[in-house]
């Protein structure tokens, strides 16, 4: 673990900044290094006045909202200022009857959704950690569970957003109505950057209306293939469902709840109450809504693939559990890999057999879920010696489960220990243009004070 110890001259005027009450030290670590400061602006401004600081000195800032998300990525070489949203913790604007909300960056996400629960409306995202988790932290870093088979990313229902750039400029993009297509299309841009480009400083979304009823169906298969082609089955029949989950055999084994407790030693891999379901190896998990007549059409049209149904808080809590499946296992066993992957549709029986290969070579057990639906997959491997793995056996799974995924996939590695990380590249190859996200990242931030070292680029 290493920090840096910050010059009195930068905490005095940080201080001068946001406020003395505001500048503190801090012990949350990045990847084993600790910020060398901590500052918490309150308003745009400040955070613009932060960052142009920064610049001026060489500083390396780390953005933060709830701190749900910090270890994915690379090892920092340093950060200086890790500057936290979490001030910036309000409802700007919210109209009901035009469907949209407008959010300052560092509130935390349920808080804004409890407010439009109150009108029958939603922003249709279930990522883990959301009661932690801010609106401009999940935007930052993309984060999305399994609504995303239905309603998207974030990016697809955000209409505006606001942000700060190194040398201070509050810039805005889009707008606050949901007909708005001015300008550059400056959401996408920052979405999934992982606050290397700029600070999301306030957001805009289109809601939506809350579903009344739903329901959700569990099938389970004997085999992956089994499970693929009920998949198929049901892209090809006229139902909609809002999630279309893939389960494999190990994955119900962290599907309950987690505490605060201890973590599990490596070789500790089953839970003491793992989830009841069928004695079946895969599984499908459909949800649902709609009227009574809707849904009673969906469990005809499944017949005799649905093992059983759930409907309220226990069909809440299976969702709530399905998206905190990474951070289940991590709170079993410290020495987990978790990698994200990003397929085209007809790759995901290839990367779930990838898995299933790699991991036992390497002595990993391996477990996942993932959008059926889109390709985005969450992989776990979890080591079974009672000695902690090397880091070449991280390098070495990671290496074969890539080789193995079909053209135009990516799998990033978002958590393994950090020992780990030098030895290979956690965000992997990318179908997407490097060079112009360098040409980007130099042109918004010439001196690499956001997050260096971090992202991609």
């Amino acid at each position: 673990m290493s920090t840096v110890t910050p010059a009195a001259s930068v905490e005095r005027e940080l201080a001068a900044i946001a406020g003395e009450e505001h500048v503190a030290r801090t012990d949350f670590e990045i990847n084993g290094v600790v910020p060398a400061i901590q500052v918490s602006p309150g308003s745009p401004e400040e955070v613009g006045a932060v960052l142009q600081l920064a610049n001026e000195r060489g500083l390396v800032v780390a953005p933060a909202g709830g701190l749900t998300q910090q270890q994915i990525g690379c090892v920092p070489e340093r950060v200086d200022i890790l500057l936290s949203t979490r001030r910036m913790n309000q409802i700007e604007q919210y109209d009901p009857g035009d469907l949209t909300i407008s959010v300052a960056a560092g509130m935390a996400f349920a808080g804004m959704q409890q407010q439009l629960f109150q009108h029958q409306q939603w922003v249709p995202c279930d990522a883990a950690n959301l009661e932690r988790a801010t609106v401009g932290g999940l935007m930052a870093t993309g984060a999305a569970g399994p609504l995303k088979s239905t309603f998207g990313h974030m990016r697809d229902f955000c209409i505006g957003v606001q942000f700060v750039t190194v040398d201070g400029k509050v810039v805005k993009g889009g707008g606050r109505v949901v007909k708005n297509v001015a300008g550059y299309d400056l959401m996408k841009l920052l979405t999934g950057s992982y606050g290397s480009l700029a600070v999301i400083t306030r957001v805009n979304f289109k809601v939506f209306p809350r579903p009344r009823q739903t329901r959700t169906f569990i099938c389970p298969f004997a085999s992956l293939d089994e499970a693929l082609q009920f998949r198929t089955r049901v892209f090809q029949s006229p139902l909609t469902p809002m999630c279309l989950e893939i389960l494999s055999p190990r994955a119900p084994e962290y599907l309950c709840d987690t505490g605060p407790g201890p973590v599990k030693d490596p070789d500790h891999y089953l839970p003491e109450k793992p989830m009841a379901l069928p004695a079946m190896e895969w599984r499908i998990a459909l949800r649902a809504a709609g009227s009574d007549n809707v849904l009673a059409r969906y469990a005809r049209e499944l017949g005799g693939a649905v093992a059983g149904t759930w409907e309220g808080k226990e069909e809440e809590r299976f969702w709530k559990w399905v998206s905190h499946f990474e951070q289940s296992v991590l709170a079993r066993h410290r020495n987990a890999m978790v990698i994200h992957t990003h397929l085209p549709i007809q790759g995901v029986g290839a990367a779930l057999q990838a898995m299933e290969r790699a991991a036992p070579d390497h002595n990993l057990i391996p477990a996942a879920v993932g959008r059926a639906a889109t390709g985005n997959l969450v992989l776990a491997f979890v080591p079974i010696p009672v000695d902690p793995p090397s880091a070449m056996q991280y390098a070495n799974c990671v290496s074969a489960f890539r080789g193995m995924l079909p053209p135009g996939s990516s799998a990033e590695v978002a958590q393994c220990p950090m020992e780990a990380k030098p030895h290979f590249d956690v965000w992997g190859t990318t179908p997407t243009d490097v060079n112009m996200m360098r040409a980007v990242k130099r042109a918004i931030d010439p001196k690499n004070i956001l997050n260096r070292g971090r992202f991609i680029v």
